[in-house]
């Protein structure tokens, strides 16, 4: 994505949902009838997922996660063509990079048709301000990502937090916020940048990165439900087949999200896999098939979940061959 005005970004978001809408509609009829097997949506973009090079001296790894040596952005596009992902949102690995999204800009360039980028910004720095500026006129950007995990010890009124809206509303740029196990912080969040537009990461539960799943991994389910209020936020369904205590296709998983899709609207609801942080969980064919053929949605419902709710969040759409 070039460098553009405000005026201009928003054209851009206008073009590209109706790109989406466009392929939504040629896939014609057979999007309306029911009791058919699952039609492939006209598009599919995963809402999250994280490339990264190897560990070595030239590009050091801040902190080894339980990943693979390396899905680099080739591994990634690979992967997402064996299972027919047109796109992604790729988010610079915070684990491995902390802030730097010097990598997952060199990506994007080997793939533009293929990725937009998304990387942390600290809320520590002073000139905070000064690199979302510089991100947004970065090609290929399409949103920044906070931290608001118990972790990172940081209240919702944190002064750098309150530097960071402020640009991203500047920029208009959405903010990806990761408060899974924190969503009263969360909501304070939301609540205290009106202005701002959030989209709220792994639907705001705590997910594991080794199996099994927590003994309850949806207790915080009434308070998403209850953040479905909140009209300047959307939902990403990521890593949600972590959450299963059955094994592949996961079916326990869709009762609690089928609360999330009533409460939030499907043209608020982001599919993705968080792949590769859920790899030992499941790999990234588990992470997209479950979605692609179960019959607890619909055509329509699929293809908004899996391509037009993030087109529309982000302005971005890929470009098929």
């Amino acid at each position: 994505m070039a460098n553009r005005s405000a005026a201009g970004s928003r054209l851009i978001d206008r073009r590209t949902v109706l790109q989406v809408a466009a392929a939504l509609a040629a896939a014609g009829p057979a999007l309306m009838r029911e009791g058919h097997a699952a039609a492939q949506p006209p598009v599919v973009i995963d809402a999250q997922v994280h490339a990264y090079a190897a560990n070595t001296p030239e590009r050091q790894w801040h902190s080894v996660p339980n990943w693979p040596a390396h899905v680099t952005g080739d591994e990634m596009v690979e992967a997402m063509d064996r299972v027919d992902v047109d796109g992604a949102i790729y988010i610079s690995p915070f684990s491995m990079y902390q802030y730097d999204g010097s990598y997952a800009v060199s990506v994007q360039r080997a793939h533009p048709d293929k990725f937009a980028l998304v990387k942390p910004v600290n809320p520590d720095d002073l000139a905070v301000a000064d690199v979302i500026a510089d991100w947004k006129k970065t090609p290929g950007t399409v949103g920044i990502r906070i931290i608001l995990t118990k972790e990172s010890k940081r209240a919702p009124d944190d002064p750098g937090l309150d530097r960071i809206l402020r640009a991203a509303v500047k920029n208009d740029f959405p903010v990806n916020v990761l408060f899974w196990g924190n969503v009263d912080a969360g909501t304070a969040l939301i609540d205290r940048h009106p202005d701002a537009r959030f989209i709220i990461d792994h639907m705001g539960f705590q997910q594991p990165s080794v199996p099994p799943a927590p003994p309850q991994p949806w207790a915080d389910l009434p308070k998403v439900v209850e953040l479905a209020k909140r009209k300047n936020a959307v939902i990403k369904i990521t890593g949600a087949c972590t959450l299963s205590k059955e094994p592949y296709p996961f079916p326990d998983i869709w009762d609690p999200l089928a609360r999330i899709f009533d409460a939030w609207g499907f043209e608020r609801c982001l599919w993705g896999t968080d792949w590769t942080r859920a790899f030992a969980v499941v790999n990234y064919e588990q992470g997209v098939e479950p979605f692609l053929k179960t019959d607890r949605l619909s055509d329509t419902e699929r293809a908004m979940l899996m391509a037009g709710a993030c087109a529309k969040a982000y302005g971005w759409s890929p470009k098929k061959a």
